[in-house]
């Protein structure tokens, strides 16, 4: 399946002086997150949603990925929106979500964070052996498309590149670090049942991030791909009233 035509950067260009840049998970596509930024462009705002490198094509490519790279990606389109805007938000979904926080640690001057299901913290065991594990086996069976409703489905890798796991767990080492120094506004919202991120991402963050303003919301009716399933107008609508409030 080629999912090129999923994975095309998306933006719209208004004369707001906000933007957001959205920002997509690990194996997945641009399409994932296109619902998302298609309500924040409806709403009138500036929007920048880049392909992260090594996603949209084969996943063995993101084998030969170092999270840098994902970081110079967001820096290319953050720098867009910087041209046209002065009031700028993140709002990322999984590793998105890790890469939105990271984004935010780096850029004191940024406006807020908005966090889907996102990745910060990862306790099980397995993820003790993926620095080795990406040494002797390339891939492991797929993450992607955890969403209740079944009319609904992820456009991503059907397998998860091992690499791609050991890098992103390099970022969110850093982006921990970063955490009691991020001041920004953060609003979260979480599924009860989530199947690839676990809830301590979220006890973790809201315990160590150094932002005063800090609001967590349950998603009661979607698993991971909270942007893809039944709760994802609810997601629109509490985000947009967060950009609007700061």
């Amino acid at each position: 399946m080629d999912l090129t035509k999923y994975h095309q950067p998306f933006s719209n260009v208004t004369e707001s002086e906000v933007g957001i840049l959205v920002i997509h998970g690990i194996t997945s596509t641009t399409s994932s997150m296109e619902y998302l930024a298609k309500q924040f462009a409806d709403a009138g705002y500036n929007v920048e949603l880049p392909g992260l490198t090594g996603h949209g094509t084969k996943w063995q490519d993101m084998n030969s990925v170092k999270y840098t790279d994902w970081i110079e990606d967001l820096e290319k389109a953050l720098k867009k929106l910087q041209e046209r805007c002065s009031k700028i938000f993140l709002c990322g979904l999984s590793l998105g979500g890790g890469l939105a926080l990271f984004m935010a640690g780096k850029h004191p001057e940024l406006n807020g964070v908005i966090l889907i299901n996102h990745a910060a913290k990862f306790t099980h065991p397995k993820f003790w052996f993926v620095p080795l594990l990406r040494k002797i086996i390339p891939s492991t069976p797929a993450v992607a498309s955890d969403i209740k409703d079944p009319n609904s489905k992820e456009i991503a890798y059907d397998r998860t590149p091992t690499n791609g796991v050991y890098e992103m767990l390099k970022m969110l080492k850093e982006m921990r670090k970063m955490l009691p120094d991020i001041k920004q506004p953060v609003i979260i919202f979480k599924s009860l049942e989530d199947h690839v991120v676990p809830k301590t991402s979220v006890t973790y963050t809201m315990k160590n991030i150094g932002s005063k303003n800090k609001e967590l919301i349950w998603l009661k009716n979607s698993y991971h791909v909270a942007p893809l399933d039944y709760d994802k107008e609810l997601i629109a609508e509490k985000s947009i009233e967060f950009i609007n409030e700061h």
